[in-house]
């Protein structure tokens, strides 16, 4: 199988290439460096191909699946992996940052499956994944913008995987916990603080993620294993959640908002008009 993943230069990325390499499979990984370039193609050569990419070039992405797709085969496995944490309190992040996270971690992705999209609809076979995060589904404080970026890439992907369906393309949205890369480290940008009022709250979250940064939960190779298990799945999940902590803290979050729905159900529907239909759910 061809894979194309982003961002393999380091982290869950250059685990999910080398799992896929030590599988067997081809993989085209992107790379935002010219020195990294030769150093992915040295760990298979003949089936491991960089590419150099800024995910945030959308025509750059659309021509570098269309080379792929040309000269290197068709592809039937996209990980949209490219992206980066923003930690910092809500008030305190210029909006600046939002837009940069986005960017990234948000239309980045949007763009790499709606590129290779045309190709698996005609073949009628392809599975996307993209990495989101457990954040995606549940939310830290201190993490306003990576979190809301994730629950956007939730929110696109879950709804192209009902779009894509019938043509036989799987959607599978891959949330991670914490695991042993540099996430928290130099993939992090960090705003500095500024308001006291927060101190108390976010002070003892920011150390302890500083403290535990290289010592995390996770195993970045594990996780490309499972990830493997699942494209050779009959039924694929549409999200994986990866990690025990993150199906701790995964249920946790989903908990709340059940208890709210339950908790506010007579006032969900003192809100409807009393002659209205109702319209079938999906």
């Amino acid at each position: 199988m061809l894979f194309l993943i982003t961002g393999v230069s380091s982290g869950l990325g250059r685990a999910f290439a080398r799992g896929a390499l030590d599988a067997g499979h081809t993989v085209v990984g992107t790379v935002r460096r010219t020195d990294d370039l030769a150093a992915f193609e040295a760990l298979a050569p003949g089936r491991a191909h960089a590419r150099q990419l800024d995910v945030t070039d959308d025509n750059a992405v659309f021509s570098v699946v269309a080379d792929i797709e040309a000269n290197v085969g068709p592809i039937d496995v996209l990980i949209a992996n490219a992206g980066y944490g923003h930690e910092g309190v809500f008030e305190e992040s210029p909006l600046s940052e939002l837009r940069a996270q986005f960017a990234v971690n948000v239309f980045a992705v949007a763009a790499t499956v709606q590129a290779v999209l045309p190709y698996m609809r005609e073949r009628r076979a392809g599975h996307v994944f993209a990495v989101s995060s457990m954040g995606g589904l549940m939310t830290v404080p201190g993490l306003a913008y990576y979190c809301g970026s994730k629950y956007a890439v939730e929110g696109i992907l879950e709804t192209v995987a009902k779009e894509v369906a019938s043509f036989g393309v799987h959607v599978t949205i891959i949330e991670p916990g914490s695991f042993r890369t540099d996430w928290a480290g130099r993939s992090m940008v960090r705003t500095d603080r500024s308001i006291q009022d927060y101190d108390a709250l976010f002070e003892p979250i920011r150390a302890a993620r500083q403290a535990a940064s290289g010592n995390q939960l996770g195993d970045p190779a594990k996780a490309a294993e499972a990830v493997l298990k699942v494209v050779g799945a009959d039924k694929p999940p549409v999200h994986l959640v990866l990690g025990s902590d993150a199906l701790r803290l995964v249920a946790a979050g989903r908990s709340a908002v059940e208890q709210d729905l339950r908790d506010w159900a007579e006032l969900s529907r003192s809100t409807d008009h009393p002659d209205g239909h109702q319209i079938a759910s999906n």
